[in-house]
Protein backbone atom coordinates (compact mmCIF):
# COMPACT_ATOMS: atom_id res chain seq x y z
CA UNK A 1 0.00 0.00 0.00
CA UNK A 2 1.30 3.44 -0.87
CA UNK A 3 2.12 5.85 1.90
CA UNK A 4 -0.27 8.84 2.21
CA UNK A 5 2.16 11.38 0.82
CA UNK A 6 1.93 9.74 -2.63
CA UNK A 7 -1.71 10.83 -2.76
CA UNK A 8 -0.97 14.51 -2.14
CA UNK A 9 -1.22 16.57 -5.36
CA UNK A 10 0.55 19.67 -4.04
CA UNK A 11 3.28 19.16 -6.64
CA UNK A 12 0.88 18.70 -9.57
CA UNK A 13 2.64 19.19 -12.89
CA UNK A 14 1.01 20.73 -15.96
CA UNK A 15 2.05 17.80 -18.12
CA UNK A 16 0.66 14.42 -19.16
CA UNK A 17 2.60 12.92 -16.24
CA UNK A 18 1.23 15.39 -13.68
CA UNK A 19 -0.90 13.00 -11.65
CA UNK A 20 1.95 10.53 -11.26
CA UNK A 21 4.42 12.83 -9.54
CA UNK A 22 4.66 12.12 -5.80
CA UNK A 23 5.45 14.70 -3.19
CA UNK A 24 7.96 14.25 -0.42
CA UNK A 25 7.18 14.52 3.30
CA UNK A 26 10.03 17.02 3.62
CA UNK A 27 8.08 19.54 1.52
CA UNK A 28 4.52 18.72 2.55
CA UNK A 29 3.99 21.71 4.83
CA UNK A 30 4.61 25.39 4.10
CA UNK A 31 6.30 27.48 6.80
CA UNK A 32 4.11 29.51 9.17
CA UNK A 33 3.68 33.25 8.51
CA UNK A 34 5.86 34.22 11.48
CA UNK A 35 8.65 31.87 10.39
CA UNK A 36 8.44 33.23 6.84
CA UNK A 37 8.81 36.81 8.10
CA UNK A 38 11.77 35.91 10.30
CA UNK A 39 13.52 34.17 7.42
CA UNK A 40 13.01 37.13 5.07
CA UNK A 41 14.32 39.55 7.71
CA UNK A 42 17.38 37.36 8.29
CA UNK A 43 18.14 37.22 4.55
CA UNK A 44 17.72 41.00 4.20
CA UNK A 45 19.97 41.66 7.20
CA UNK A 46 22.80 39.39 6.01
CA UNK A 47 26.07 41.29 6.62
CA UNK A 48 27.76 39.91 3.49
CA UNK A 49 26.26 39.74 0.03
CA UNK A 50 28.41 37.85 -2.42
CA UNK A 51 28.32 38.71 -6.11
CA UNK A 52 27.80 35.75 -8.40
CA UNK A 53 29.20 35.40 -11.91
CA UNK A 54 29.03 32.77 -14.64
CA UNK A 55 28.07 32.13 -18.25
CA UNK A 56 25.80 29.25 -19.21
CA UNK A 57 23.79 28.80 -22.39
CA UNK A 58 21.70 26.23 -24.21
CA UNK A 59 19.79 26.21 -27.48
CA UNK A 60 17.64 23.79 -29.45
CA UNK A 61 18.38 23.00 -33.09
CA UNK A 62 17.38 20.31 -35.58
CA UNK A 63 19.75 17.68 -34.17
CA UNK A 64 19.06 18.20 -30.46
CA UNK A 65 20.32 20.65 -27.85
CA UNK A 66 23.73 22.21 -27.34
CA UNK A 67 24.64 23.12 -23.75
CA UNK A 68 27.79 25.19 -23.17
CA UNK A 69 29.19 26.65 -19.93
CA UNK A 70 32.34 28.16 -18.45
CA UNK A 71 34.01 26.80 -15.31
CA UNK A 72 34.87 29.77 -13.09
CA UNK A 73 33.51 30.03 -9.54
CA UNK A 74 33.81 33.47 -7.95
CA UNK A 75 32.67 35.50 -4.95
CA UNK A 76 32.91 39.12 -5.96
CA UNK A 77 36.48 39.78 -7.07
CA UNK A 78 37.76 36.50 -5.60
CA UNK A 79 38.09 33.51 -7.94
CA UNK A 80 37.44 30.41 -5.90
CA UNK A 81 37.97 27.84 -8.64
CA UNK A 82 38.64 27.64 -12.35
CA UNK A 83 37.45 24.09 -12.96
CA UNK A 84 33.87 23.84 -11.68
CA UNK A 85 31.57 21.39 -13.49
CA UNK A 86 28.57 23.61 -14.17
CA UNK A 87 26.71 20.98 -16.17
CA UNK A 88 25.07 18.45 -13.85
CA UNK A 89 24.28 15.06 -15.37
CA UNK A 90 20.83 14.38 -13.90
CA UNK A 91 20.38 11.13 -15.82
CA UNK A 92 21.53 9.80 -19.23
CA UNK A 93 18.89 11.94 -20.99
CA UNK A 94 18.69 15.03 -18.75
CA UNK A 95 21.20 17.80 -18.06
CA UNK A 96 21.04 20.75 -15.68
CA UNK A 97 23.21 23.88 -15.60
CA UNK A 98 24.48 25.89 -12.62
CA UNK A 99 24.23 29.66 -12.27
CA UNK A 100 23.97 31.49 -8.95
CA UNK A 101 24.97 29.74 -5.75
CA UNK A 102 27.03 26.64 -6.53
CA UNK A 103 25.82 24.81 -3.41
CA UNK A 104 22.13 25.54 -4.10
CA UNK A 105 22.30 24.47 -7.74
CA UNK A 106 24.34 21.37 -7.06
CA UNK A 107 22.19 20.17 -4.15
CA UNK A 108 18.77 20.69 -5.69
CA UNK A 109 19.68 19.37 -9.13
CA UNK A 110 21.19 16.24 -7.64
CA UNK A 111 18.07 15.91 -5.51
CA UNK A 112 16.06 16.26 -8.72
CA UNK A 113 18.09 13.39 -10.18
CA UNK A 114 17.08 11.22 -7.25
CA UNK A 115 13.39 12.12 -7.69
CA UNK A 116 13.57 11.40 -11.43
CA UNK A 117 15.07 7.99 -10.70
CA UNK A 118 12.33 7.20 -8.17
CA UNK A 119 9.73 8.15 -10.77
CA UNK A 120 11.36 5.84 -13.30
CA UNK A 121 11.42 2.94 -10.85
CA UNK A 122 7.77 3.40 -9.92
CA UNK A 123 6.28 4.00 -13.39
CA UNK A 124 8.71 2.00 -15.56
CA UNK A 125 9.36 4.92 -17.90
CA UNK A 126 11.55 8.00 -17.98
CA UNK A 127 10.17 11.24 -16.64
CA UNK A 128 9.53 13.92 -19.28
CA UNK A 129 11.63 17.08 -19.39
CA UNK A 130 8.53 19.17 -18.72
CA UNK A 131 7.66 17.15 -15.61
CA UNK A 132 11.25 17.21 -14.30
CA UNK A 133 11.51 20.98 -14.71
CA UNK A 134 8.11 21.53 -13.09
CA UNK A 135 9.09 19.32 -10.18
CA UNK A 136 12.23 21.41 -9.61
CA UNK A 137 10.26 24.66 -9.92
CA UNK A 138 7.70 23.50 -7.36
CA UNK A 139 10.39 22.39 -4.93
CA UNK A 140 12.33 25.68 -4.97
CA UNK A 141 9.10 27.72 -4.88
CA UNK A 142 8.59 26.39 -1.35
CA UNK A 143 11.79 28.22 -0.38
CA UNK A 144 11.01 31.49 -2.16
CA UNK A 145 12.40 34.46 -0.25
CA UNK A 146 14.63 32.28 1.93
CA UNK A 147 17.92 33.11 0.25
CA UNK A 148 18.27 30.48 -2.47
CA UNK A 149 20.27 31.57 -5.52
CA UNK A 150 19.56 29.53 -8.63
CA UNK A 151 19.24 30.15 -12.33
CA UNK A 152 19.28 26.77 -14.03
CA UNK A 153 18.38 25.26 -17.38
CA UNK A 154 16.95 21.76 -17.69
CA UNK A 155 17.70 20.22 -21.09
CA UNK A 156 16.75 16.76 -22.25
CA UNK A 157 15.16 14.49 -24.82
CA UNK A 158 11.88 12.68 -24.21
CA UNK A 159 8.95 11.30 -26.23
CA UNK A 160 8.18 14.78 -27.58
CA UNK A 161 11.74 15.42 -28.77
CA UNK A 162 14.36 17.87 -27.46
CA UNK A 163 13.01 20.17 -24.75
CA UNK A 164 14.61 23.09 -22.89
CA UNK A 165 13.36 24.85 -19.75
CA UNK A 166 14.63 27.65 -17.53
CA UNK A 167 13.99 27.43 -13.77
CA UNK A 168 15.09 29.91 -11.09
CA UNK A 169 14.98 30.17 -7.30
CA UNK A 170 11.61 32.00 -7.32
CA UNK A 171 9.94 29.05 -9.01
CA UNK A 172 9.84 30.74 -12.41
CA UNK A 173 9.68 28.17 -15.20
CA UNK A 174 9.99 29.07 -18.88
CA UNK A 175 9.96 26.91 -21.98
CA UNK A 176 12.04 28.12 -24.92
CA UNK A 177 14.52 27.45 -27.71
CA UNK A 178 17.44 29.61 -26.52
CA UNK A 179 18.55 30.61 -23.04
CA UNK A 180 21.67 32.12 -21.52
CA UNK A 181 22.04 32.64 -17.76
CA UNK A 182 24.67 34.45 -15.72
CA UNK A 183 26.65 37.67 -15.63
CA UNK A 184 28.09 36.95 -19.08
CA UNK A 185 24.73 36.09 -20.65
CA UNK A 186 24.31 39.44 -22.45
CA UNK A 187 27.56 38.87 -24.37
CA UNK A 188 26.63 35.26 -25.13
CA UNK A 189 23.20 36.33 -26.38
CA UNK A 190 24.86 38.76 -28.79
CA UNK A 191 26.75 35.90 -30.49
CA UNK A 192 23.75 33.54 -30.40
CA UNK A 193 21.36 36.07 -31.90
CA UNK A 194 23.82 36.84 -34.68
CA UNK A 195 24.75 33.30 -35.75
CA UNK A 196 22.01 30.92 -34.56
CA UNK A 197 20.19 28.88 -37.22
CA UNK A 198 17.75 26.03 -36.70
CA UNK A 199 19.21 23.83 -39.46
CA UNK A 200 22.83 23.89 -38.27
CA UNK A 201 24.91 20.73 -38.31
CA UNK A 202 26.07 19.38 -34.92
CA UNK A 203 29.68 20.50 -35.43
CA UNK A 204 28.62 24.06 -36.34
CA UNK A 205 26.17 24.21 -33.43
CA UNK A 206 28.83 23.06 -30.97
CA UNK A 207 31.25 25.66 -32.33
CA UNK A 208 28.58 28.37 -31.91
CA UNK A 209 28.10 27.44 -28.26
CA UNK A 210 31.85 27.37 -27.73
CA UNK A 211 32.34 30.74 -29.40
CA UNK A 212 29.47 32.39 -27.49
CA UNK A 213 30.87 31.29 -24.13
CA UNK A 214 34.38 32.38 -25.13
CA UNK A 215 33.29 35.92 -26.00
CA UNK A 216 31.42 36.10 -22.70
CA UNK A 217 34.53 35.03 -20.77
CA UNK A 218 36.56 37.60 -22.70
CA UNK A 219 34.24 40.49 -21.74
CA UNK A 220 32.94 39.36 -18.33
CA UNK A 221 35.46 39.28 -15.48
CA UNK A 222 33.35 36.81 -13.50
CA UNK A 223 33.39 34.17 -16.27
CA UNK A 224 36.38 32.14 -17.41
CA UNK A 225 38.27 28.91 -17.03
CA UNK A 226 37.31 26.09 -19.37
CA UNK A 227 34.52 25.88 -21.93
CA UNK A 228 32.51 22.67 -21.59
CA UNK A 229 30.11 21.69 -24.37
CA UNK A 230 27.48 18.92 -24.31
CA UNK A 231 25.15 17.67 -27.05
CA UNK A 232 21.76 16.23 -26.05
CA UNK A 233 20.62 13.69 -28.64
CA UNK A 234 17.82 11.15 -28.98
CA UNK A 235 20.09 8.44 -27.56
CA UNK A 236 21.27 10.60 -24.63
CA UNK A 237 23.75 13.39 -23.99
CA UNK A 238 27.38 13.40 -25.13
CA UNK A 239 30.26 15.43 -23.68
CA UNK A 240 31.81 17.03 -26.78
CA UNK A 241 34.69 19.17 -25.57
CA UNK A 242 36.61 20.68 -22.67
CA UNK A 243 38.66 23.66 -23.94
CA UNK A 244 40.70 26.30 -22.15
CA UNK A 245 39.24 29.76 -22.80
CA UNK A 246 42.68 31.39 -22.46
CA UNK A 247 45.26 32.52 -24.98
CA UNK A 248 44.77 29.63 -27.44
CA UNK A 249 41.08 30.45 -27.97
CA UNK A 250 41.90 34.17 -27.95
CA UNK A 251 44.26 33.66 -30.88
CA UNK A 252 41.72 31.50 -32.69
CA UNK A 253 38.67 33.73 -32.27
CA UNK A 254 40.01 37.26 -31.83
CA UNK A 255 42.96 36.91 -34.21
CA UNK A 256 45.67 38.28 -31.92
CA UNK A 257 48.55 37.11 -34.09
CA UNK A 258 46.92 38.54 -37.22
CA UNK A 259 46.65 41.98 -35.62
CA UNK A 260 50.25 41.87 -34.44
CA UNK A 261 51.53 40.98 -37.91
CA UNK A 262 49.36 43.67 -39.52
CA UNK A 263 50.67 46.34 -37.14
CA UNK A 264 54.27 45.26 -37.76
CA UNK A 265 53.77 45.37 -41.54
CA UNK A 266 52.33 48.89 -41.41
CA UNK A 267 55.24 50.06 -39.26
CA UNK A 268 57.76 48.62 -41.72
CA UNK A 269 56.05 50.20 -44.73
CA UNK A 270 56.21 53.75 -43.41
CA UNK A 271 59.12 53.98 -40.94
CA UNK A 272 59.80 57.65 -41.73
CA UNK A 273 56.19 58.65 -41.03
CA UNK A 274 56.28 56.77 -37.74
CA UNK A 275 59.56 58.45 -36.76
CA UNK A 276 58.07 61.84 -37.60
CA UNK A 277 54.97 61.15 -35.49
CA UNK A 278 57.16 60.11 -32.56
CA UNK A 279 59.30 63.24 -32.91
CA UNK A 280 56.23 65.50 -32.99
CA UNK A 281 54.83 63.81 -29.89
CA UNK A 282 58.11 64.32 -28.04
CA UNK A 283 58.19 68.00 -29.00
CA UNK A 284 54.62 68.51 -27.74
CA UNK A 285 55.50 66.86 -24.44
CA UNK A 286 58.57 69.08 -24.11
CA UNK A 287 56.46 72.22 -24.62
Amino acid sequence: MRSPHFLDRTFAVHDHQADRLPTHPLHSAAPAASQWTQLQEAVAAAPIRFLHGTTTLAFVFQHGIIVAVDSRASMGQYIGSGSVRKIIEINPYLLGTMAGGAADCSFWERYLGMRCRLYELEHKERISVAAASKLLANIVYRYKGMGLSMGTMIAGWDKTGPQLYYVDNDGTRLHGKRFSVGSGSTFAYGVLDQEYQWDMEPAAAAELGRRAVFHATHRDAFSGGYINVYHVRADGWVNLSHDDSGIAKFREYIGYERYVKKTAAITQERPREVEGEVREAQERMAI
